[in-house]
């Protein structure tokens, strides 16, 4: 009879525990986390870097800088305005996310317009850059954030005459196999 009790016990107990949580089986933190990590993503965006502070903590460190660590908010936010004012048009496309109580992980698509000749794009050429970013939170804000790129992007974007080789295996036995018959 005890463990009748026991066994009932623990299955009203799992069905209250899936009762009181979300259809997304997100955790309350996670949500808070993906939200604040959507507003970073949507002010700069916009160039509106007035609630950062809101954001990321004072102490935070963005591994994706040019030269290595930037540390500080003040540093990111000078560092995150450079880049936004080299750019005019910018659109994110989210293309997959991710969250839980510690990290947030964005797959995203970026596509902007350059405003003036960098990284080996003339004024007013357009790009579009695949990226996945991932920021670790602790207390609502986040502490750390790394930045991925697809180098194939990265490359034509920085040296948009350059014909790059396929990366498709396909299309390269194709290719070796057709030149190999001669």
């Amino acid at each position: 009879m005890k463990k009748l009790f026991f066994i009932l016990a623990v299955v009203i107990l799992n069905s209250l525990i899936a009762c009181n949580s979300d259809a997304d089986g997100m955790s309350a933190t996670a949500k808070k986390n993906k939200e604040v990590n959507t507003s970073i993503m949507k002010a700069y965006e916009a160039g509106d870097f007035s609630k950062m502070g809101d954001y990321i903590a004072p102490d935070a460190v963005d591994h994706s800088g040019e030269t290595g660590d930037v540390k500080g908010l003040d540093s990111i936010v000078a560092l995150m305005k450079r880049y936004r004012d080299q750019t005019d048009n910018m659109k994110t496309e989210v293309l997959r996310e991710m969250a839980d109580d510690e990290f947030v992980i964005v797959w995203s698509r970026v596509s902007a317009t350059a405003k003036a000749d960098m990284m080996g794009m003339k004024a007013g050429q357009s790009y579009t850059m695949t990226g996945v970013d991932i920021a670790k939170f602790k207390d609502g804000k986040a502490v750390e954030h790394w930045l991925y790129m697809d180098p194939n992007e990265l490359m034509k974007m920085m040296m948009p005459s350059m014909n790059m080789p396929s990366t498709n295996p396909t299309a390269t036995d194709a290719a070796a196999t057709s030149t190999n018959k001669k």
